[in-house]
C-alpha cells in the first residue's frame, strides 16, 4: 500500500536547513584560519573525530545509493571488496602513514619529487587531480540526478528546471561552506554527515521491520538468495570471483585513500603518527560493519517491493529513493534526504578541498614560496633596525594576503570545473554508478599505484623526464587489454587496477636500468 510521498518543498527546505547548519560550523570554525589551517588543519584534529567523519567521506552518496541498489546482481559479494579494504587500510597505518609523518608533507604527492624528480611529482599530482575530479563528479551527478527527478521536475512550475541549474545550486552549497575553512570546517561537518547518514539507513531498516516484521523479512530476505557474500562457483572468468574481489579491495584501498590527497589530507591533519594510525585502525573496523548495514538494507528494500507490490524501478540507483520517498512515509523520505546529502556532500566537499590544496601545492607552489620567504626574512633580522623588522613584517602578510586571494580563486575554479564535467556524465549509460566510478579509478589511480609502489620497494632511480609518458600509456594499454579479454570471456573487473599500476612498475623498473644509480635516491 502506497504511502504519502514527501513533497518538493519539504524535500528543498530540509536541504536549505541542513545547510545553513553546516554554513554555521563553518563559521565557527574558519575564524583567524590560514593556509595551514585550510590544507592540514594546523594538525591539531582529534583522531576520534576524524575516523567518525572518514566513514560517511569513504562512503559517499555513491553507497548511500548504489550498494542497496547492487544486492540484486552481486547479493552480498561486496563485502569480498570490504575485506580487502581493510588489509589496504592496514598497509596505508603502517607504511605509508609513516612515510608521510617523517617528510611532514602537506600534499602526499611532493614524496614523489623527493624521490624520482620534477617531472614525476607533477605527473602524480596530476593523476591526483584527474582522479579525484573524476571521482567527485560522479558523485556529485549521482546526488543531482536524484534532486531533478524527486524534487526540481514535481515542483510543479511552468517550465522545466534545466539539469545545469540543479547542479550548480549543488556545487554552490558546497563552495559557500568549504572556502574559507577547508579541511579545518570538513573534519567537523563530516561528523555530522556520517551521523545523518547512519542514521538514515537505521531509521530505514527499522520502518521496514515495524511494517513487514523482523521474523518474517530475515526468512524473506535469507530465501531469496541475497545474502551470499562468497563467489568461487566461476572461477576467475566471473567479475564476483573472491580472489579478484578481495584481492581488488586491497589495492582500492590503498589507492583511494592511501595515495588520495583528499582522504590523506584528513589523516595528516591529525597531532602526530600514533594518533592517525588510531584513526585508519578504528576506521577500517567499523567500515566493515557499516557496509553489511548497507548491503541488508539493499535486501529489506527488494523484499519490502516484492511484499508490497511495487513495481520495478527503471535503474537500481532508484531503488531506495524510490520506496523512501514514495512508499516508506515522511518519516523515512525525511531520514533519506538528510542521509542522501550528508552522504554525498561529506565527500564531495573534501574532494574540492583536496584539489584545491594540490594545485596550490603541487602546481602553484605556496609551501616552497611561503617556506622561502619565511628563511629569507628570519635570515635578515639580525641587527637590522625595528623599522625595518616592520617593513619584512609588511611583506609577509602581503605575500599571506595574496596566497589567500589565490586560493579563493582556485578553490572557485575547480567548483566550474566540476560544474562542466557533471553536466557531461549525463550523457553516459544509465549503469550502476559505483561500479563506473571504480572502473574510471582503475585507470587514472594505477600510475599512482606504480609510482608509490616501485618507490617503496626499489632504491633505484629512473629517468624522470621519460615517467610521464609510461604514466599516459599504462591506462592506455591496460584498456586496451581489458577490451580483449572481456571479448575473450575473461572479465577483469576491479583487478584493472592492478593491471594498469602493474604495467607502470615494470616499465619503472626498465627505465631505471638506464638511469644514472651512482647517486643514492632520496626519501
Amino acid at each position: 500500500m502506497e504511502m504519502t510521498s514527501l513533497s518538493p518543498g519539504i524535500i528543498l527546505a530540509l536541504i536549505g536547513g541542513y545547510f545553513l547548519l553546516l554554513i554555521g560550523v563553518s563559521f565557527l570554525t574558519s575564524r583567524k584560519g590560514d593556509n595551514e589551517d585550510f590544507f592540514i588543519a594546523g594538525r591539531k584534529s582529534p583522531w576520534f573525530i576524524v575516523a567518525f567523519g572518514m566513514i560517511g567521506a569513504s562512503l559517499s552518496g555513491v553507497t548511500f545509493i548504489s550498494v542497496p541498489g547492487w544486492v540484486a546482481d552481486s547479493q552480498f559479494g561486496y563485502m569480498q571488496v570490504v575485506f580487502g579494504y581493510f588489509f589496504g587500510y592496514a598497509f596505508i597505518a603502517l607504511v605509508l602513514l609513516p612515510l608521510y609523518y617523517r617528510l611532514q608533507l602537506t600534499s602526499i604527492y611532493t614524496y614523489l619529487e623527493k624521490r624520482f624528480g620534477f617531472w614525476s611529482y607533477k605527473t602524480g599530482a596530476a593523476f591526483f587531480l584527474l582522479s579525484r575530479t573524476i571521482g567527485a563528479s560522479f558523485r556529485l551527478y549521482l546526488v543531482a540526478i536524484v534532486l531533478q527527478k524527486f524534487v526540481f521536475d514535481r515542483l510543479g512550475l511552468p517550465f522545466d528546471i534545466p539539469f545545469a541549474i540543479t547542479v550548480a545550486l549543488t556545487i554552490a552549497l558546497i563552495w559557500v561552506y568549504t572556502f574559507r575553512g577547508g579541511i579545518r570546517t570538513i573534519v567537523w561537518t563530516d561528523t555530522l554527515q556520517t551521523s545523518f547518514m547512519l542514521l538514515a539507513v537505521i531509521g530505514t531498516l527499522a520502518v521496514i521491520f515495524n511494517q513487514v516484521g523482523f521474523d518474517t523479512l530475515m526468512n524473506k530476505i535469507e530465501l531469496s538468495g541475497m545474502t551470499q557474500v562468497f563467489h568461487f562457483e566461476n572461477g576467475w572468468s566471473d567479475a564476483n570471483n573472491f580472489f579478484k574481489q578481495f584481492l581488488s579491495g586491497i589495492f582500492i584501498a590503498i589507492v583511494m585513500t592511501g595515495l588520495d590527497q583528499d582522504m590523506m589530507q584528513k589523516n595528516l591533519s591529525c597531532k602526530n603518527l600514533k594518533e592517525a594510525q588510531l584513526n585508519m585502525f578504528s576506521f577500517s573496523t567499523v567500515l566493515i560493519f557499516v557496509n553489511a548495514l548497507f548491503l541488508l538494507l539493499g535486501a529489506a528494500l527488494y523484499v519490502y517491493m516484492d511484499v508490497q507490490g511495487i513495481p520495478p524501478v527503471d535503474r537500481t540507483d532508484y531503488l531506495y529513493p524510490t520506496l523512501a520517498i514514495e512508499h516508506l512515509g515522511p518519516v523515512v523520505g525525511i531520514l533519506f534526504v538528510l542521509g542522501l546529502i550528508a552522504a554525498a556532500y561529506s565527500s564531495a566537499d573534501s574532494a574540492l578541498t583536496s584539489l584545491t590544496t594540490s594545485f596550490c601545492i603541487d602546481f602553484l607552489n605556496f609551501e616552497k614560496q611561503e617556506n622561502n620567504t619565511s628563511t629569507e626574512l628570519t635570515s635578515a633580522t639580525d641587527g637590522i633596525l625595528d623599522e625595518d623588522i616592520i617593513h619584512q613584517n609588511e611583506a609577509r602578510n602581503s605575500a599571506y594576503v595574496s596566497n589567500k586571494l589565490t586560493r579563493l580563486f582556485v578553490h572557485l575554479g575547480f567548483s566550474v570545473l566540476l560544474l562542466f564535467v557533471i553536466v557531461g556524465f549525463s550523457l553516459l549509460p544509465n549503469d550502476a554508478i559505483i561500479s563506473q566510478i571504480f572502473k574510471a579509478a582503475g585507470y587514472t589511480y594505477g600510475p599512482l599505484l606504480g609510482l608509490y609502489g616501485f618507490g617503496l620497494l626499489f632504491k633505484r632511480k629512473v629517468i624522470d623526464f621519460l615517467v610521464p609518458i609510461i604514466c599516459i600509456f599504462s591506462p592506455i594499454i591496460a584498456f586496451v587489454i581489458n577490451y580483449v579479454a572481456s571479448n575473450l570471456g575473461f572479465e577483469f573487473g576491479f583487478l584493472i587496477l592492478l593491471l594498469n599500476g602493474g604495467m607502470t612498475f615494470l616499465a619503472l623498473l626498465f627505465i631505471s636500468l638506464f638511469a644514472d644509480q651512482s647517486k643514492p635516491a632520496v626519501a
